[in-house]
């Protein structure tokens, strides 16, 4: 009955973050979507800079304080292994509701498209940014990513084997494909607001420094000369750049 209910645990913890995630999409394009990064209560324009900002921050800290080897490893002594990763996702679900939910639109334009040929183009390259970020989690483990792996091994009793390091497709052209993604979905829009704008650039730095100085780190501990040879091979973010360049 245990692993069962963990199992459940993951599954709903996936299923969350998906459906937060896909809301993203709406939330930044003003797409389909109740509230949108542009719509919703407004407040001065000093007030919606602080809101916004704290609301990034939270997602930010929580993203990169629970990602961190030394947290997993305290963690894990409070909660089930099996279901590190998939607290990970259903708290980081809780941070975007929270900033939908309470997110001060900024609305005054910073640029916008002057044709629909234009803007067509634009959601074109946001729409392939997304498609870079989904495919990068296949690339890779996309069911251990979000958790899913662990908890239906534990309901199996089987163990995980130790994800190897491999270099495929996107991975050899920025060793952060998804994060290239990320930032190019983000910037890609034919309307540009200011909390728009706001959200591009506290996002972007993050995903800059977060990377640089955590991950890396992280990963050069756990890979060691492997990794040390890869940095030298391909660039960080930027494609066809040198490694230590980006």
């Amino acid at each position: 009955m245990k692993k069962a209910l963990i199992f459940l645990y993951g599954v709903i913890a996936y299923l969350l973050f998906l459906g937060s995630f896909i809301y993203l999409v709406g939330f930044l394009d003003d797409l389909l979507v109740p509230k949108s990064i542009n719509s919703g209560e407004t407040a001065s324009s000093v007030t919606a800079l602080l809101v916004d900002t704290l609301l990034l921050s939270v997602f930010a800290l929580q993203h990169s304080i629970m990602a961190r080897p030394a947290f997993k490893a305290w963690w894990i002594s409070i909660v089930h292994p099996a279901i590190e990763r998939s607290t990970y996702v259903l708290l980081s679900s809780f941070a975007l509701v929270l900033m939908y939910w309470q997110w001060l639109p900024l609305t005054t334009i910073v640029w916008k498209s002057q044709t629909d040929t234009l803007s067509a183009i634009v959601y074109a390259i946001s729409g392939l940014g997304w498609l870079i970020v989904l495919l990068s989690t296949l690339m890779i483990s996309h069911f251990e990513l979000f958790g899913l792996k662990q908890v239906y091994y534990n309901l199996v009793n089987r163990h995980p084997a130790e994800t190897p390091f491999t270099v495929n497709i996107f991975y050899g052209i920025v060793r952060h494909p998804l994060m290239l993604g990320f930032i190019i979905a983000f910037w890609a829009t034919p309307t540009m607001t200011t909390g728009r704008l706001l959200y591009c650039v506290v996002n972007t730095v993050y995903i800059l420094v977060a990377v640089k100085f955590l991950e890396e780190k992280d990963l050069q501990k756990i890979h060691g000369e492997r990794y040390t040879q890869y940095k030298k091979q391909v660039p960080m973010i930027i494609p066809f750049t040198k490694g230590r360049r980006s």
